[in-house]
């Protein structure tokens, strides 16, 4: 899908359903990260609301958007603080469930350089099936922008993704976590937003064709590819057309979350009416703060904050 396409189907205003997972995050800060089988002393420890699709959420929603997320936490004491600043920003949980058993954990490792390795517990996220997408988008009017990621059960997902290019529905799929059937999924959404790493695994190519990759795949697909480069900003493609946003210039401190603060400013520019370059750069300034701060969610930045960095630019 081209600029021109892509940025006259969006239908500005409304809300944006994010479809996907719900956890908390438990985050040891250490001096350099484990190697197997080895144990690393120091550091502290903290936790956080977390799980890609909340965060996203959170990332839209502080974005200026109005949002619904839809997902699966446990009846467990971990699901009032997973859903903590989701319901103290706003974001609609009508249509989260409660399931017994546990709410999803991920826990992680950040280094000194702010670099990190991550395991996820998927816990209630499993339980997301493909009823469940149907319950979230089959009323939603054509032009509604949904918003995927792969930490729910891949059967759900898709049938999401199915139900978008049905319904007309704009849809954003960030193929994180990477999982071996990514990309038999990945061709379906509107919007594909991947890391660099990522997007080498799904096109077979490596970096230094990633331009004529990105090409290749945007018309293969007629879909808008976009790929994230961590402090280098962003890429994208469509049919015929290359372009790229900047990062700011920052020293991180942590860089969990940058990825779904991303996807999350993305959405809400492109809900707002922005067009898709001036909604990555929106969402590639906003990602760089969100490296200044520790954690996902907790170091997602206002709106107001992501305005004053752009302002700065200018």
């Amino acid at each position: 899908m081209d600029v021109a396409q892509l940025e006259h189907c969006f239908e500005s205003g409304q809300m944006i359903t994010v479809f996907g997972s719900t956890g908390l995050d438990q985050i040891g800060t250490v001096p350099r990260l484990p190697k197997p089988g080895e144990t690393v002393m120091g550091g502290v420890f903290a936790t956080a609301p977390g799980g890609k699709g909340s965060n996203q959420a959170l990332a839209a929603r502080r974005a200026g958007s109005d949002v619904k997320h839809v997902g699966a936490v446990g009846d467990d004491l971990f699901a009032a603080e997973a859903t903590a600043l989701l319901r103290a920003g706003g974001v609609d949980l009508s249509a989260l469930k409660s399931v017994p058993g546990a709410t999803a954990v991920a826990m992680i490792f950040v280094d000194a350089h702010g670099e990190n390795c991550i395991a996820v517990l998927p816990g209630a996220n499993a339980t997301v099936t493909a009823a469940d997408a149907e319950g979230a988008l089959g009323e939603l009017a054509a032009g509604s922008v949904v918003m995927l990621q792969q930490e729910i059960p891949q059967a759900a997902t898709e049938r999401a993704l199915d139900l978008a290019r049905e319904r007309g529905l704009v849809s954003i799929l960030n193929t994180a976590p990477y999982l071996d059937s990514t990309p038999s999924v990945a061709h379906k959404a509107t919007i594909l937003v991947a890391n660099e790493t990522e997007f080498q695994l799904l096109s077979g190519r490596g970096m230094d064709e990633l331009d004529a990759a990105m090409l290749d795949w945007s018309a293969r697909h007629n879909q808008t590819v976009i790929v994230t480069l961590g402090g280098d900003g962003a890429k994208a493609a469509t049919e015929g057309e290359l372009f790229h946003v900047n990062a700011l210039p920052i020293k991180p401190i942590d860089t969990v979350g940058a990825g779904d603060t991303f996807c999350g400013y993305l959405a809400a520019g492109l809900d707002a009416g922005l067009g898709l370059k001036a909604a990555m750069k929106r969402a590639a300034v906003a990602a760089s703060l969100a490296c200044l701060k520790p954690g996902a969610q907790p170091a997602i930045p206002l709106a107001a904050e992501v305005e004053a960095a752009m302002a700065s630019l200018a």
